[in-house]
């Protein structure tokens, strides 16, 4: 059963996907993903894969966006796997440049076909890794959902940047790039084309966003020179998180680019990447206040951990 669910006291659809409960559990002598197991052809390099457990299918009816208390609805979209490489031991960080461009010119590819479908209303892009963030597939991948809505936490972003737009004629997003940039206090890597920092209001330790310097709003936007420019800084960044405390940090990665459809010209493509480890020997977990009331506690000080990202110089190349 896959099906959405209303939640009349939150106003947002719920995901109810009960098929999800048998996925594989961190494998230890198999994996889907790796060529040679019948799942994918036997030679690839980044690799697009119809997730085997997916949350939203075609095979759902229509979508209905009518609302209230029990109300329910199809959960149609899509729900895609992306296989980073080949080898099932390396980790994201470990990706060249090159590799990462071909992963982000499988994101561009694949979110124009989608936002084709008139039933899509967002595409969204993003990675867990670690087992911290509750992966159950170590193979180096990530995922790409299609919603037939737009979900909430990023309904909230887009209004909050509309109305930025309406009270002041420019864009949030590069109002707080300036702000950043001239402070150079929570930057953590930079070039000719991107800026990543720790956000002043980071929910998550060393949480960093990578903000594109020229105002564009989706994948599609960007130039060839500025995919590579986005490849190398998203190299340097997770390199950068894996030598903070010398092993793999957990997080997840978001890829933030605008809806489908309608008028977004107050938005701006920006990537988060949002680490779980607070300290060399501790989580940061989301217990009672985050998931019970929706407020954040940090534990660190965005300034301080911008600072140890910075200083945090890769240990180690990228292998492929």
């Amino acid at each position: 059963m896959s099906e959405l669910r209303w939640h009349p006291f939150l106003g947002e659809w719920v995901g109810v996907a009960a098929a999800r409960q048998n996925r594989p559990q961190l494998p230890k002598d198999w994996c889907p993903f790796c060529p040679g197991s019948g799942h994918v052809p036997d030679h690839y390099d980044v690799l697009l894969y119809p997730n085997d457990f997916a949350a939203f299918n075609q095979q759902s009816g229509p979508f209905s966006p009518e609302t209230g208390p029990y109300k329910e609805t199809a959960a149609k979209g899509y729900c895609d796997v992306v296989i980073y490489h080949p080898d099932h031991t390396l980790l994201p960080s470990q990706l060249h440049a090159d590799h990462w461009r071909k992963i982000i010119d499988l994101w561009t590819s694949r979110t124009e076909e989608l936002q084709k479908d008139p039933d899509v209303a967002q595409v969204f892009i993003f990675e867990n890794t670690g087992e911290a963030i509750g992966v159950t597939m170590p193979h180096p991948h990530g995922q790409i959902y299609s919603f037939p809505f737009i979900p909430p936490l990023l309904q909230r972003e887009y209004d909050q940047a509309r109305a930025h737009h309406q009270r002041t004629g420019e864009c949030l997003y590069c109002f707080v790039l300036s702000v950043e940039r001239d402070a150079r206090q929570r930057w953590v890597a930079e070039n000719e084309h991107f800026f990543a920092f720790v956000p002043y209001w980071q929910r998550f330790p060393g949480e960093i966003q990578i903000y594109s310097k020229r105002h564009v709003e989706a994948l599609r936007d960007l130039s060839g020179v500025e995919k590579n420019a986005l490849s190398e800084i998203i190299r340097i960044v997770r390199l950068k998180y894996d030598n903070l405390y010398g092993f793999q940090l957990p997080l997840m990665m978001i890829v933030r680019q605008r809806p489908a459809a309608g008028d977004y010209a107050f938005f701006h493509f920006h990537i988060e990447l949002l680490p779980l480890q607070r300290s060399a020997t501790k989580l940061k977990y989301l217990a009672g206040v985050e998931t019970g009331s929706g407020t954040f506690l940090n534990d660190t000080v965005a300034d301080q951990r911008a600072a140890d990202l910075r200083e945090s110089e890769p240990a180690t190349t990228a292998s492929v």
